[in-house]
């Protein structure tokens, strides 16, 4: 493959795709070092799990090493996976494009990346390749993205209707999401199939045929059965006219069919139904949100003999409730429930006059109820806020090791996180001069609340009053210089680290003296 010829990706640079949770940037420079000089290797992971998100880059020195790479260590597999090596693409707009990009379906199940690349390689440079696959393997469909149009125009032609593994494939331009849409919408218009279920399982082919043929001309007629043979109560009619199809639907949906009501539709693709059901689904979903703003209440901290009715005994001075429910396990209360008030007045009036006033022997903590996903991004947010603020401290701030929350609890402080996306050779490595553990000078605070936890030292005795004032005059005995009587020099002393609390020393019962009360001594010992 030209690295050159393309200029839409770094020159040096790899996107490693389908890796293993296990693999490390170590494990991926020991793999594609051989290959040539590694610059940087970074495994892209969750900001918050720190899990891997299954794909890396790579980066080369030199372009031919990349090439080198991708050519001889595409699809190896690394603890059990095989990886996908492509040119790294960090522009969105050439992937969204749709120029080069092929879509294939019908794909025999044994077909895999690197058989598809053998196949697709033959037409031209290829910038990515992906059998799609879920946890029971290939889906039967795949995308190859050639560098230039011209090659995937080719490939069209050429592999269109042909066979691979004896199944007889579709190849054809890309389409996006929104392309699909349309088209579906114009077939939805121009239907030609009816689906109809609800009709027990007496009804066979014939009978539904029988039925359905006073609309129209039938082209094919199935009732579907189960491996013995009886109706599944549901079936497909296709009509030779869209008019007929249409006229079907409307005179026989909802009639009353040996006592049961049959239903009776366009028939949709799978992918469709989901679609539409996913559709109702959300729409149900904001309706029961809007419904419910700023009236449900969330109480916690309930005492074990509070049920739904001594719930809505305590609530209902605030207004009209239409629901209390505490939540249970196996009968017995897990200490939370909900309260829903017909107005947001009433809710917000219950939570002021409800939060922290005690029923039976507990406080209630009474909140605006919060679905899920606002719960969890509210806690994602005070995490990387709480991060960011460690980041942000100096390098030798002093922090505590447990550090007392909003709420008034302890709390193991976070350790700072250590900022190395990227992967680097060993012999790119710098040497950096740790830090030292306290600041000069500096000493740990007690904590909030906790009075007297750490006592303040006095200050130690110093004997710079009982050494010569001169180190020269006190070893050659210059005649003149001041010297105080009855104390003999001493040896230089070695220095020594600061020590962070004084050395106290404790007897039975007894407290040592504080130093700063210590009376002089002539002779000093130190401990």
């Amino acid at each position: 493959m030209n690295a050159a010829a393309g200029s839409s990706y770094p020159m040096a640079s790899l996107y490693v795709g389908d890796l293993h949770p296990e693999v490390t940037e170590a494990l991926l420079y020991e793999k594609f070092s051989p290959a040539g000089p590694v610059l940087s290797i970074r495994v892209c992971r969750d900001m918050i799990t720190r899990r891997s998100l299954g794909y890396a880059y790579v980066n080369f020195q030199q372009p031919g090493d990349a090439e080198r790479a991708l050519d001889t260590m595409n699809f190896d597999v690394i603890k059990g996976k095989p990886i996908r090596i492509m040119w790294s693409q960090r522009d969105p707009s050439l992937r969204k494009s749709g120029v080069g990009n092929v879509f294939i379906k019908s794909l025999d199940k044994s077909i895999d990346n690197k058989a598809l690349y053998d196949t697709f390689s033959a037409f031209g440079n290829i910038l990515s390749c992906k059998v799609v696959c879920d946890e029971n393997g290939s889906k039967g469909y795949a995308f190859v993205h050639f560098e230039t149009q011209d090659a995937a125009d080719r490939a069209i032609e050429k592999m269109n209707g042909m066979l691979l593994n004896d199944c007889k494939v579709f190849v054809g331009r890309f389409k996006s999401h929104k392309e699909r849409e349309a088209e579906l919408g114009v077939k939805a218009k121009e239907f030609t199939n009816v689906y109809i279920k609800n009709f027990g399982d007496e009804m066979d082919d014939k009978r539904l045929k029988d039925l359905f043929s006073n609309y129209g001309k039938t082209l094919s007629v199935k009732v579907m059965t189960d491996p013995a043979g009886k109706s599944k109560g549901f079936g497909f009619v296709s009509f030779e006219k869209h008019e007929e199809a249409s006229k079907a639907v409307e005179e026989m949906n909802g009639k009353d069919f040996n006592g049961k009501i049959v239903f009776v539709g366009r028939a949709q693709k799978k992918v469709e139904r989901q679609a539409e059901l996913k559709r109702r689904f959300e729409q149900l979903k904001q309706e029961r949100i809007s419904r419910y703003q700023g009236v449900n209440l969330y109480i916690k901290n309930l005492d074990d003999t509070i049920d739904d009715e001594k719930l809505r005994k305590e609530f209902s001075p605030f207004g009209s409730i239409t629901s209390a429910k505490v939540m249970l396990e196996d009968g017995r209360s897990k200490g939370f429930g909900f309260v829903c008030f017909s107005s947001p007045e009433e809710a917000t009036k219950a939570v002021t006059e409800m939060n922290g006033r005690i029923v039976g022997s507990k406080p209630l903590y009474v909140a605006l109820a919060q679905r899920k996903e606002e719960r969890k991004a509210h806690l994602t947010n005070q995490y990387l806020q709480r991060i960011a603020g460690m980041r942000a401290l100096p390098a030798n701030t002093i922090v505590s090791q447990f550090q007392p929350t909003s709420g008034g609890y302890f709390m193991p402080a976070v350790s700072q996180a250590q900022n190395r996306p990227t992967y680097y050779a060993p012999n790119q490595m710098t040497q950096m001069r740790p830090s030292p553990r306290w600041q000069p000078g500096g000493r740990p605070q007690g904590f909030q609340g906790m009075h007297n936890s750490m006592r303040q030292s006095g200050p130690r005795p110093t004997l710079r009053h009982l050494a010569p004032t001169n180190a020269a005059q006190a070893s050659c005995g210059v005649p003149g210089a001041p010297q105080k009587t009855g104390v003999a020099p001493r040896p230089p002393i070695a220095t020594q680290a600061p020590r962070a609390v004084p050395p106290y020393r404790y007897a039975a019962g007894i407290h040592s003296p504080h130093p700063a009360v210590q009376p002089l001594q002539e002779n000093v010992s130190f401990h």
